[in-house]
């Protein structure tokens, strides 16, 4: 194996690594943000208010957390995006010794700047891999976090009560120690720095945006955002809603682990069916799955009935998320790349946060049928868009 292979093999397991253990705060923020914001907030309307603001951040750093890639490196960047969220759950711990529903915000928002960072490991899974095997390193990065997804419900019940008797607060603390365990595997990553003229020439960043005028990539992009934002749209209100309907807390962490592994562990086998396939077309059945699920919450509100639409939710967030993501970097230049993936993240980011805002609000007056309703039309509206936005391109 020559020096290049092996390179690239540590560099990707570092990330990967990085991945696996950076990725366990992500369930953990998802549970506290609805339970902790049900504790503190002065209206219970209120009470998605820190999973949407941590949206928010990752509206807002998105972008520049890509530009700032670009100048210093994939590397520096994650340890950034640590950093952030060792911040947020340092704030978030004194928010609950405090009672502070505004720190708790504050400190959501600390934490979705972190994870904002950490969406990035997908596109530096395909950096550090030769062009033929983008798409499995892409899909193999994203199944890292099936191991998040079954250890951070796990955390989150062994330190809920750990700093007790301030509730959850040793959540939050647990979140701080993964954190900082999370820097120690990019210590084996040596990716290259980019070219600063790459990124510091303003024309440059005009002209890769200009890239959003072609049809793949806006496609590409149309399609993760609206995977990401129904998903956001029906996960974030999801404890509150089977809390309102009597189940336990501990319930509720079980549906969201098995959630959050439907979303993960598909990826030990999307990156080949890409290949086998297309991305496109994977892509799009992602949508239908995501559609399913919708109309299966709307039929019930049964245990079965949050469990299996929460499970097929997340098969359909992973087959659309990942195609999106590979029919992106196929479409992408080198010069591109930062400024188009920081727009991508930055547009999937604002639809995220408008659902996550709106979430609280219809769970809360209209009830979670008609939240799924809602989410089952917003997937066939996209899926009618880009049938016709197909229909115009084979014309042309």
């Amino acid at each position: 194996m020559s020096e290049a292979s092996i390179l690239k093999n540590r560099n990707f397991a570092g990330l990967l690594l990085a991945n696996t253990i950076l990725g366990a705060a992500f369930p953990i923020q998802l549970i506290l943000g609805g339970l902790t914001g049900l504790m503190l907030a002065p209206d219970p309307v209120l009470a998605t208010l820190p999973s949407s603001v941590q949206t928010l951040a990752g509206l807002v750093a998105a972008a520049p957390v890509s530009i700032l890639m670009g100048r210093i490196g994939r590397r520096a960047g994650f340890a950034f995006g640590a950093l952030m969220t060792l911040t947020g759950a340092i704030a978030a711990t004194q928010a609950l010794y405090v009672q502070n529903f505004a720190l708790l915000c504050v400190a959501h928002l600390l934490m979705g700047a972190g994870w904002a960072a950490f969406q990035y490991f997908r596109f530096a899974a395909g950096e550090a891999v030769d062009r033929k095997w983008r798409p499995v390193a892409i899909s193999l990065m994203l199944s890292s976090l099936l191991i998040a997804a079954i250890i951070g419900p796990q955390v989150f019940i062994a330190a809920k009560d750990a700093l007790a008797p301030i509730p959850f607060a040793g959540a939050y603390a647990a979140i701080g120690m993964i954190a900082v365990l999370g820097i120690v595997p990019l210590a084996a990553v040596r990716m290259p720095v980019p070219m600063r003229a790459a990124t510091d020439d303003q024309s440059d960043r005009f002209a890769a945006l200009a890239a959003l005028r072609r049809r793949p990539i806006r496609r590409s992009i149309a399609i993760a955002a609206v995977s990401q934002g129904v998903m956001v749209f029906l996960m974030v209100p999801t404890p509150i809603a089977m809390i309102g309907c009597g189940f336990s807390e501990d319930t509720a962490s079980d549906v969201v682990r098995w959630h959050i592994v439907a979303m993960f562990a598909p990826s030990f086998f999307t990156g080949f069916l890409i290949q086998r396939f297309g991305a496109q077309p994977i892509a799009t059945v992602g949508l239908g799955m995501i559609m399913a699920a919708a109309v299966a919450a709307s039929l019930g509100l049964t245990a079965m009935n949050f469990y299996g639409s929460l499970i097929v939710l997340g098969v359909g967030w992973n087959f659309g998320f990942i195609g999106a993501t590979t029919m992106l970097d196929a479409a992408l230049s080198e010069k591109e790349k930062a400024a188009v993936q920081g727009t991508n993240d930055t547009i999937i980011a604002l639809v995220s946060t408008v659902c996550a805002f709106a979430a609280g609000f219809v769970v809360s007056t209209l009830g979670w049928a008609v939240l799924a309703m809602i989410s089952g039309g917003l997937v066939i509206l996209t899926l009618v868009v880009l049938l016709s936005d197909r229909a115009t391109t084979v014309e042309m």
